[in-house]
């Protein structure tokens, strides 16, 4: 049994503060990780607001996790200690279901288990610990098979937040095809958004930002983006009409997916990341009269997680971060309601101890 410091919500009001908590020594097959980094997403403030429903309490977030091998369990053959490794948003999964066996984790049709707020299903439980506890926090321990190897190419803070900002990007745009002689849009530039330009631009696609703000048009190009449309310009939205072979949707707010959507050409697609608490509205026309395809996209599985960091490494793609101490995660939250970020706040495991 390990000690370890974190960071939690004691309950949906409560701003985050310091708690003590017990990691499990690795079981066979697990190893123990140093937290050293950890970014601070917007779903972490969902759930630690519980603003999703069904959040358990304490709540420890924190799913973009980097650091290295403290210890490993007995049949461990992936690494060794003092590997450096991240963990991202699930920890297990069944392992047996047509997505698992497709390299699919996160759609596991028994259940994936989520880095916190999750039953641990498939496999040990932390000591005292109901359901997961994430990496807002000193140490975890996780199964190897949920272990992904950071290149040296990366640093490790810069890393963390690609364990689901890189990978939520990553995976649509490979999926949809994203590359030379392609024109890809990209709705936002918050911390989906700009891994987003950074790794369709390192693929060979021509870059569209599509931003609300017009004072956003010199950080699109300067991350990579060849063009920028600003949505509330009637006269842009227009001019650019089906003039985009993909869009990946990072808004995770309502916003209309039929102005967007007429920018996609025939047999184009939109595909949604970011996750509004409300429905969204698509016109059925908007779709069959240009035989556009309206998709989601859920992070990727643990082999695609791994394609996207030995990708970026080979191109020199990471993200930009604000570094703070995790006793300024609830200033960082309140900043992060407002878009005060560019683009993904990192917390300092370090300043927990």
């Amino acid at each position: 049994m390990i000690s370890a410091k974190a960071f939690a919500a004691a309950t949906a009001r409560a701003p985050l503060a310091p708690m003590d908590l017990k990691r499990r020594d690795p079981a066979p097959g697990e190893v123990l990780i140093d937290i050293h980094y950890c970014g601070i997403c917007h779903s972490d403030l969902h759930c630690a607001r519980d603003e999703w429903g069904g959040q358990p309490f304490p709540c420890v977030p924190g799913h973009e996790i980097a650091g290295t091998v403290a210890a490993i369990g007995a049949g461990v053959t992936r690494y060794a200690i003092g590997d450096r490794v991240g963990v991202g948003c699930m920890v297990d999964s069944c392992g047996e279901c047509d997505a698992c066996k497709a390299g699919l984790e996160q759609h596991c049709q028994k259940g994936t288990v989520w880095t916190y707020g999750a039953t641990p299903l498939y496999g040990p439980a932390d000591p005292g610990a109901a359901h997961t506890f994430g990496g807002y926090s000193t140490a975890i321990t996780v199964s190897q098979d949920f272990v992904v190897r950071i290149p040296d190419a990366l640093p490790l803070d810069h890393a963390a937040p690609m364990l689901c900002a890189g990978i939520t990007m990553y995976s649509p745009l490979k999926r949809f095809g994203a590359g030379k002689g392609r024109k890809v849009g990209i709705i936002g530039l918050g911390g989906l958004g700009h891994m987003g330009v950074k790794i369709a631009h390192a693929l060979g696609a021509h870059v569209t930002v599509i931003t609300t703000s017009r004072s956003k048009t010199a950080d699109a190009l300067k991350l990579g983006a060849d063009a920028v449309i600003v949505s509330a310009d009637a006269a842009e939205m227009r001019a650019a009409a089906t003039s985009l072979d993909l869009i990946v949707d990072t808004v995770s707010a309502v916003h209309d997916i039929d102005a967007y959507m007429a920018l996609v050409r025939l047999e184009g697609a939109l595909v949604l990341v970011g996750l509004p608490p409300e429905h969204l509205k698509v016109s059925p026309f908007t779709l069959v009269g240009q035989r556009r395809i309206f998709a989601g996209s859920n992070i990727g599985g643990i082999a695609e997680t791994q394609e996207m960091l030995d990708f970026c490494a080979a191109h020199g793609v990471m993200s930009d971060i604000e570094l703070i101490p995790a006793q300024k995660i609830n200033e960082a939250y309140a900043r992060l309601e407002r878009g005060d970020v560019k683009y993904r706040f990192v917390i300092d495991s370090a300043t927990m101890k």
